[in-house]
């Protein structure tokens, strides 16, 4: 460790010069093997540096550690561990689905896409640059909030495909509670940080905390549900008088109580049609 802050001058590995080959479907392996050649044309060239021993030791160490790794050992494995533990989630999946059984325009698209999607959860072989994936074991889940679809619009062969359904229970008053106080990086916690950079210390009651909470559901009750994305728009509607002022408040605290929360956003709430808009 004495000789850590000490100069030196070392000959180092050069990182490859990243060339990219783009090809259709189902050449990927073709493409692979190309990139692979035009890499070992490049050769493995080296390039002084100077720098701390103490970074130049830990350099060498992972330039040797990285000599140790066999790629195509891990290629293989790396495989493996996605066929046989893989999960793919898709999202909005009611967006797929046809809409009041119509057969025309989008909707045909929209079976288009369930087509294309039922041999892959079926299980199928997929070619990737890494080499072929079997779809067989891989576990697919499919989310959405299918307001405006049911999933018996989906085509007859991937309703097959999804067996087991889960319907969710949209979020209530306490879970909203947890959302604010539970995380690490919860909202409150951000609102503080961001305030304490202008010097306003920001206090959060439990009462203040609840009362943000019921507002954020009973605006997803009377307008659109949009889960916890509500707590956003009103604490951003909460917070926005003080967030203004920030810099005339230097030094003070505020403490966000219950009785703050009403005065900021009881008569916004009541109104269905400015919640509507603003919240």
């Amino acid at each position: 460790g004495q000789l850590d802050d000490k100069d030196i001058e070392i000959e180092v590995s050069a990182a490859p010069m990243g060339v990219e080959i783009m090809a259709p479907p189902g050449m990927e392996e073709m493409t692979s093997q190309l990139q692979s050649m035009f890499q070992n044309l490049a050769g493995q060239k080296q390039k002084p540096r100077k720098m701390k021993i103490k970074e130049a030791f830990k350099l060498l160490v992972e330039e040797e550690a990285a000599k140790l790794v066999n790629p195509e050992e891990l290629k293989e494995q790396a495989i493996e561990a996605v066929e046989q533990h893989g999960i793919v989630f898709i999202d909005e999946f009611d967006k797929i689905c046809k809409r009041g059984g119509q057969s025309s325009g989008p909707d045909v698209s929209r079976e288009g896409v369930q087509r294309d999607l039922l041999p892959l959860i079926e299980g199928c072989t997929v070619s990737t640059k890494h080499g072929m994936v079997k779809t067989d074991h891989i576990l697919f889940i499919a989310s959405g909030a299918f307001q405006v679809s049911s999933p018996s619009d989906l085509i007859p062969e991937l309703q097959g495909r999804l067996p087991i359904r889960v319907e969710l229970q949209a979020l209530t008053t306490e879970d909203f509670e947890r959302i604010l106080t539970e995380p690490n990086a919860s909202l409150t916690v951000q609102y503080k940080a961001l305030m304490a950079t202008e010097g306003v210390d920001i206090t959060f009651t439990a009462d203040g905390i609840r009362k943000i909470a019921e507002s954020a559901w009973q605006v997803n009750e009377t307008t659109e549900n949009i889960g916890a994305r509500r707590l956003h728009t009103v604490l951003e509607r909460l917070m926005e008088e003080i967030s203004y002022d920030a810099s005339e408040k230097q030094g003070q605290s505020i403490e966000i109580n219950a009785e703050y929360v009403k005065d900021h956003l009881d008569q916004l709430v009541a109104d269905e049609d400015l919640s509507r808009f603003i919240l």
